[in-house]
């Protein structure tokens, strides 16, 4: 009886000091779930740097202490309202993919509240040094200056020197530059220099018969394999064969009907005579605007590569503290922009690449038109087109 009763005072004792003794018992947590980001708003109006004309289509973004990224862009009046992280951040504005128009600013942002930024805030800065050459038929640098940008006149001559147009990183080729006064041995050194100049990252346009500077051939093209040029013929042929008259346009471009607030316009194609697109290779362009009868209009690419061109700096490239990259935002809507290159590796662990989220990685821009800003026609809403061409270049 003695030995059961020591052997219940033992179990009693080891129980205690089960429950007393030893370390101390787990404790579970509870599940408290992600922590709740405090957000507020800012608002604003993007506009060009002279103060002049609202600026559609622009991306707003910035970064919480994490780097996930709050981005928005402008509606056709340049208006916006970005949700952002409570604190002090940097706001990014951008057009095309920030390479050579952006401006950052600092702003404060304040929980559940509304924060409105002012124009001198949200002015579109110009990083790109942009040229022209002078047309017959176009003067696109009106637009150019209207917006308060700046661009340098340069000629054929200076398109024959790579060390010169290196310099830019945009060119704008007016109708009619491209001609037969012009000397035309220079010809062979121009379309050399364009297809290292696109190669490296810079960008050009051209309008109507300056198709000749892409595909060959002097002030206008009349078969799909002129001589010259530096586009492949397998990837556009422009025929003059377009007449005097109103032709009905539709914007094809989600993000450039956005920006522009209308989808439909009338071009006054006021000339005898114009450049039509009547081949092109739907993999390598994309078309911005067609006629009523489905013919394209105005084409874009950053697709173009070239074997044997020289690896050469251009533009701002070499002083650019600034990287594109491609980052997925919600919904799987893909969108390049430039960022301070510190800030890569930290996009990149969550998900971003290096590069523009289509085209190739090194490729600049080739826009066409076949209209233009006619020096005394009256082109109406494709004015407008041209600005966008202009600040996404």
């Amino acid at each position: 009886m003695r030995k059961h009763y020591l052997f219940i005072l033992l179990c009693v004792f080891t129980l205690l000091t089960n429950c007393t003794g030893g370390e101390d018992p787990a404790i579970v947590s509870e599940n408290i779930g992600p922590a709740v980001i405090k957000t507020g708003k800012l608002t604003g109006t993007v506009i060009s740097q002279n103060g002049a004309k609202p600026i559609g289509g622009a991306s707003v973004f910035t970064f919480d202490d994490k780097y996930k990224i709050y981005y928005t862009t402008s509606d056709a009046d340049g208006n916006f309202t970005l949700e952002a992280p409570v604190g002090n951040r940097t706001i990014h504005i951008q057009t095309g993919n920030g390479s050579n128009f952006r401006s950052e600013i600092s702003a404060s942002v304040k929980d559940n509240s509304t924060v409105n930024l002012t124009t001198t805030q949200t002015k579109l800065n110009q990083v790109a040094k942009i040229a022209y050459v002078k047309g017959s038929y176009d003067k696109i640098e009106d637009i150019i200056q209207t917006l308060g940008y700046t661009a340098t006149a340069i000629t054929n001559n200076d398109l024959a020197n790579l060390t010169t147009i290196s310099q830019y990183d945009i060119i704008f080729l007016n109708c009619g530059s491209r001609n037969y006064y012009v000397n035309q041995s220079l010809y062979p050194a121009i379309d050399a220099n364009l297809a290292t100049f696109v190669a490296n990252g810079g960008s050009i346009y051209a309008s109507d018969w300056d198709v000749a500077y892409l595909v060959g051939g002097t002030d206008n093209t009349s078969n799909c394999s002129p001589a010259g040029g530096f586009v492949p013929d397998t990837k556009l042929c422009s025929m003059n064969q377009g007449s005097q008259g109103i032709v009905p346009a539709v914007v094809t471009n989600t993000a450039l009907s956005s920006a522009l607030g209308f989808t439909s316009f009338n071009i006054d194609f006021d000339l005898g005579a114009w450049q039509r697109i009547t081949n092109y290779d739907p993999n390598y362009w994309e078309v911005l605007v067609k006629d009523t009868s489905n013919s394209a209009l105005m084409i874009r690419t950053n697709h173009f590569t070239t074997t044997g061109a020289a690896t050469t700096p251009i533009g701002n490239a070499p002083t650019s503290t600034f990287v594109t990259v491609c980052i997925t935002l919600p919904g799987n809507i893909q969108v390049s922009i430039s960022v301070p290159q510190v800030l890569v590796p930290y996009l990149v662990a969550l998900g971003a690449t290096v590069g523009p989220c289509s085209g190739s990685s090194n490729s600049g821009y080739i826009y066409y038109t076949s209209f233009h800003n006619h020096a005394s026609g009256n082109i109406g809403n494709a004015g407008v087109i041209l600005q966008y061409v202009i600040l996404n270049l």
